[in-house]
């Protein structure tokens, strides 16, 4: 072999070795140390990941939240639901009402709650006697969470046996004579909330004049046409219909004074009902209304009433015992004396 040749194998057999040992040089750790660098980087890949995802996230509520506002308020959804659950408190719950300045609202994700207290007049104040919580997913309500502070509140799943109004055709579910005596053994000074059930349908007018002077007529109960039954057409228990006797001062009352009579705000809110009485239902306390036919034998029939809640002097209300239309008495909530 030449000399040329040796030289260019011993170049040969320098450029291997040198090559090898750059090799060599890139990994420089033991097995252990590159199975960590690996999974140093499968960590560092999901943090990225989770925080990306997070970032996403936090980007989707607020615009899904914004878009929830934008539900409620396009069309006053919002406003049109309270409406709706506090015209049904006024029409199905005897001697309730409400307070604007109690009620509150707060829309969240895909959902609405309202909160509002609730208030009876009894004697001539009206007391705080409980409060309502319902939650909305979109336009679909939740049965209402209900804190009442009553001392003989009318029955939740109400019934034939339960109903402290009833028709006069209707045998009434209670000993009137104990319930008369219960009144004549409540304390002078005192003021009280009876519901008394009539013997024949009266007009409201006709109701009020014969009445003793020194109380308040405060709440109708209207015949519908299902009182005899006390259930609607799928054996389902029905709660009274019926509207404030007095104007209401408080000024977004429905039943304020502002042309008209409480008997045509009462037709209107019915109205009001028949196209939202999946909500309506859930509001009541009983779970069928049958707001249509009810409506319809009301417009048919006019408006006649079988019995009202009055309050006033518990002494004045003994008196009603001896009022030939009165069939019987229940006693509602009693206070020490406001009537001034």
């Amino acid at each position: 072999m030449s000399d040329e040749k040796k030289q260019m194998e011993e170049d040969y057999q320098n450029y291997l070795k040198e090559s090898l040992n750059d090799v060599r040089g890139l990994h420089p750790y033991s097995k252990e140390g590159q199975t960590e660098i690996v999974n140093q980087g499968k960590n560092m890949a999901r943090r990225s990941n989770i925080m990306i995802s997070l970032a996403i996230l936090l980007l989707i509520v607020p615009v899904m939240t914004l878009a929830t506002y934008m539900y409620y308020a396009i069309g006053g959804r919002a406003d049109h639901l309270i409406d709706v659950v506090t015209k049904t408190i006024y029409v199905t719950e005897p001697n309730m009402s409400l307070e604007e300045m109690d009620l509150e609202d707060e829309i969240s994700f895909f959902s609405m709650n309202i909160k509002f207290d609730v208030f009876k007049r009894i004697g001539k104040e009206d007391y705080k006697v409980g409060n309502y919580d319902i939650d909305f997913l979109l336009n679909h309500p939740s049965f209402p969470k209900k804190n009442l502070l009553l001392d003989r509140p009318l029955s939740e799943n109400p019934s034939k046996e339960t109903e402290v109004i009833v028709h006069p055709k209707v045998r009434i579910p209670y000993t009137e004579t104990d319930e008369w005596d219960k009144l004549k053994k409540l304390p002078d000074g005192t003021v009280a909330e009876v519901y008394v059930s009539l013997n024949k349908l009266m007009k409201p007018e006709d109701l009020k004049n014969s009445l003793p002077k020194n109380m308040e007529l405060r709440w109708f109960a209207v015949d519908t046409g299902m009182e005899i039954k006390q259930e609607d057409a799928g054996g389902v228990p029905i709660t009274p219909l019926g509207y404030p006797a007095q104007y209401d001062p408080t000024t977004w009352s429905p039943f304020k004074t502002n042309g008209e009579s409480n008997e045509e705000v009462f037709l209107d809110i019915l109205k009001l009902l028949k196209k939202n009485e999946t909500v309506a239902e859930k509001v009541a306390r009983a779970k069928s209304l049958s707001i249509r036919s009810r409506l319809a034998y009301i417009e048919q029939h006019g408006i006649k009433v079988y019995g009202a809640v009055i309050t006033g002097p518990t002494e004045e209300l003994r008196k009603l015992q001896d009022i030939k239309e009165i069939r019987a008495m229940k006693v509602g909530e009693v206070k020490l004396w406001n009537w001034e």
